[in-house]
């Protein structure tokens, strides 16, 4: 049998290459095979640091009973979800018709035509709390494709056909300012009082809600009572104090663990994602009673997930080998000096465009508003390794590497819009005009792949080919869970872009993007928090500030820019002669900036309606209050 997954860019595939299954990666070549020999396809996804992936891979797949079953009546496929993004999204989707525990492994049963008829999660050799055994489950799938085909073909038409009618948008009023307190009130009354957070257990930390309760919280006052900005500012610092001193936080190494199994945050899901600690220090680097734990988690991505390319690996895995036995956790609750006696828990080296464009601008941010230039100086590591490495020459993205592998791996809207934020935020960090123009034109080449349709942005280059000719891509897919989705990363992004440019283009697609997301999202905040958070951007329109640095050190006035905390506001501390290249290359809010008698000097400006210059930090913080 060959070992088709050897050579795999993917870590969590290359973990299956030595299975007796006869695994083929995803690709139009396997469903060709299928159909061919008239069986179904097992599509089965995972990650390399996920727990009950490697249990599922230790006891039922690498059976040889078990694995000669499936080479039999099935053609199998390994995916790594975070490689392939729309496909596990698009099968989760589908797997909702069978199943109310959706997570991973995921494996769904699907036609040749790539239509889903049965999914589950974990299936054990043997009967375990409630999990059939897998060779019963294989038994039951390949009879009824034999046997009851007609049924099996109907059922995958009705679920596909409600798959794609739920990727259908329909368009709705975007939220005004005073529409947010209703949206607080709901997230005030979803908070676990006891313990913090939200929900029961499980319990995750939803980052994107806390970064839109720290908007929220950072504005005037919008309701009659004059409490609503209060109360979310003071929900998103109860919940993160609530994270930072439970068993979540390791309090050695600083990291944040993906979720707690309980829900007093105790017995963490021990895997320690990219994404979470990504957002988690921008949200940290916001409140000031926790600079503590944001530099914590900076360390935690410098020195733990930095690879030796200078871009950030995606996970760190849950299990690894303490005191010579295999423990899931084990690592994590030793000590300091126990831990320097043992190997850490591997790394999920591959890199992701869109999950490194996350720490980037996570460290870029925290960096501009702690003065840390050496946070800085890792962003700017990743995005240019990123930018080498994944940027191809038609200036299209791709979606993963490894070492010297590209994986051939479609970019998605995610790599497009979270890649794009974090060069934003990092030429207007360091006052480098190249990375604001990379960004731009990963954004403009969204819009142009969109071309006239509904939605204002689209993969260039197209999605996932697979999915596309099965009629089963989510590429719009809006939702949002631990991270940003592609198309409110894209609408914050372009926003952002209008504050700069003064192009209503961009501002027209945030719009119009958002405006297809609020019916979903406005009811259900806990769900929408990135999208909620660029919707209030929109309404709020915030501040457009400038500070231009002179022969002084200006510490004072830019003091004063780096603690500017506003939805929707623009800040950049400039030098004269930055201030000129970003002007050049079509930035249009930097035309005209200068250094007023060499001091350092700040413009504050709403929709490029400009108040004059100011060298004076109380007059700085004056125009500030008064620009709202």
């Amino acid at each position: 049998m060959p070992n088709r997954l050897i050579d795999a860019v993917s870590p969590y595939l290359r973990s299956h290459a030595d299975n007796p299954v006869d695994w083929r990666e995803w690709g139009p070549e396997a469903f060709a095979e299928a159909a061919e020999r008239d069986v179904p396809v097992l599509v089965s996804i995972g990650y390399s640091t996920c727990h009950w992936c490697h249990v599922m891979a230790r006891e039922s797949f690498s059976d040889p009973v078990i694995a000669e079953q499936m080479n039999r009546d099935f053609v199998s496929i390994k995916v790594d979800r975070e490689e392939h993004p729309e496909v596990d999204s698009s099968y989760l989707a589908a797997a909702g018709a069978f199943t109310g525990q959706l997570g991973w492994p995921l494996n769904v049963f699907v036609t040749p035509a790539g239509k889903a008829f049965f999914a589950g999660t974990y299936f054990p050799p043997q009967p375990v709390q409630g999990h059939p055994p897998f060779r019963t489950v294989l038994d039951a799938v390949a009879d009824a494709w034999r046997d009851r085909r007609d049924e099996v073909e109907s059922n995958a038409d009705t679920v596909a056909r409600a798959i794609a009618g739920s990727a259908t948008l329909a368009r709705g009023d975007l939220p005004t300012l005073e529409a947010f307190d209703g949206v607080v009130r709901e997230l005030v009354g979803f908070e676990d009082t006891e313990f913090g957070g939200f929900g029961t257990a499980p319990k995750f930390p939803v980052v994107p809600v806390l970064g839109l309760l720290l908007d929220a919280g950072s504005l005037p006052s919008t309701s009659t009572e004059g409490r609503t900005p209060r109360d979310a500012g003071e929900l998103a610092r109860r919940t993160l104090g609530a994270m930072a001193s439970s068993p979540l936080r390791d309090a050695v190494e600083g990291g944040f663990f993906r979720y707690s199994t309980r829900r007093d945050w105790s017995e963490p899901h021990y895997e320690r994602m990219l994404y979470d600690n990504a957002l988690l220090l921008g949200c940290y680097a916001r409140s000031s009673e926790h600079l503590e734990v944001a530099e914590g988690i900076a360390q935690f991505l410098g020195s733990v997930m930095r690879l030796e390319s200078g871009a950030f690996a995606s996970a760190q895995d849950s299990e690894s080998t303490v005191d010579g036995e295999r423990t899931e956790g084990g690592y994590y609750r030793l000590g300091a000096v126990e831990r320097s006696r043992e190997r850490p828990p591997a790394l999920d080296e591959k890199v992701l465009t869109g999950w490194n464009g996350l720490a980037i601008e996570a460290l870029a941010d925290a960096g501009f508003r702690h003065d840390r230039s050496d946070w800085i100086d890792l962003a700017r590591d990743a995005a240019e390794h990123v930018l080498s490495r994944h940027r191809l020459d038609d200036g299209t993205l791709v979606r993963a590497s490894i070492g010297q592998s590209v994986s051939a791996a479609r970019a998605t809207l995610e790599d497009y819009g979270m890649f794009a934020a974090g060069l934003l935020r990092l030429g207007l960090a360091s006052g480098d005009h190249r990375w604001a123009l990379a960004a731009r034109e990963l954004v403009d080449g969204a819009m142009a792949a969109a071309g006239d349709t509904e939605v204002p942005f689209a993969v260039p280059g197209g999605g996932d080919p697979v999915l596309a000719s099965q009629g089963l891509s989510l590429d719009t897919d809006p939702s949002e869970g631990a991270y940003p989705s592609g198309v409110s990363s894209l609408a914050r992004t372009a926003l952002t872009l209008h504050s700069l440019t003064g192009e209503a283009a961009y501002a027209v697609a945030a719009e119009r993007a958002m405006a297809l997301v609020a019916p979903l999202a406005t009811p259900r905040p806990v769900s929408f928090g990135a999208a909620l958070g660029a919707m209030l951007a929109i309404a709020a329109r915030g501040p457009q500030i400038v500070v231009v640095t002179g022969a002084d050190d200006g510490s004072s006035v830019v003091g004063v820019a780096r603690s500017v905390d506003r939805a929707g506001a623009v800040v950049a501390i400039v030098s004269e002669s930055s201030a000129r290249a970003f002007a050049d290359a079509g930035f249009e809010l930097f035309a005209g900036r200068t250094s007023q008698g060499g001091l350092a000097t700040a413009y504050v400006c709403r929709e490029f309606v400009c108040r004059l210059p100011v060298t004076a930090a109380d007059a700085f913080a004056h125009e500030l209050a008064s620009a709202g």
